[in-house]
């Protein structure tokens, strides 16, 4: 019997998408565990990685897991965690490109501008303070079908700190 098929569409052994521990595959399952959080199971079918106690869904692209949202909030918070994360390794956002596949999902949550109320402002959808465009489909470029955003940044501190907005 071949080894490689007593283990799981992923290897005898991952990354925990929550933790990032390694954690092993039960053999003759679809099935990785996790001692901190539980059972994911892996469908051979989508290629996803499913949290069996919470059913969120992971795809991996370039040794990477990225979560598979279905809800704007879990999307945004995502955003909000890696511009926090450039912000403490000294960068500063200029733009966020969200995935296309989540345009419906998102888009009435964007910051929309308003010429009337300031003339230097464009039109383009804002998240953040930060200008918001939305990725080619995913034919052109595969891994904005996994992928959930990317941030194009610049070294320096924001003018003004985002998450400031939060308790103004």
């Amino acid at each position: 019997m071949n080894p490689g098929l007593q283990y799981p569409i992923f290897g005898p052994e991952i990354n925990c998408p929550h933790c990032r521990k390694a954690i092993p595959a039960l053999t003759l399952t679809d099935t990785y565990l996790c001692s901190r959080h539980g059972a994911f199971e892996a469908n051979p079918d989508t290629k996803e990685l499913i949290h069996l106690p919470s059913g969120r869904r992971w795809r991996l692209w370039d040794d990477t897991w990225y979560r598979q949202h279905t809800h704007p909030d879990g999307i945004r918070f995502e955003i909000h965690e890696a511009l926090d994360r450039l912000y403490t390794e000294g960068y500063k956002a200029t733009k966020v490109i969200i995935a296309n596949r989540y345009k419906d999902l998102v888009s009435s949550y964007l910051e929309r501008s308003y010429p009337w109320r300031d003339s230097n402002e464009t039109k383009s959808p804002k998240l953040y303070g930060l200008p918001v465009i939305f990725s080619p489909e995913s034919k052109e470029d595969p891994r904005w079908e996994i992928i959930n955003f990317s941030l194009e940044k610049e070294p320096g501190v924001p003018l003004r700190y985002p998450y400031f907005r939060l308790f103004e």
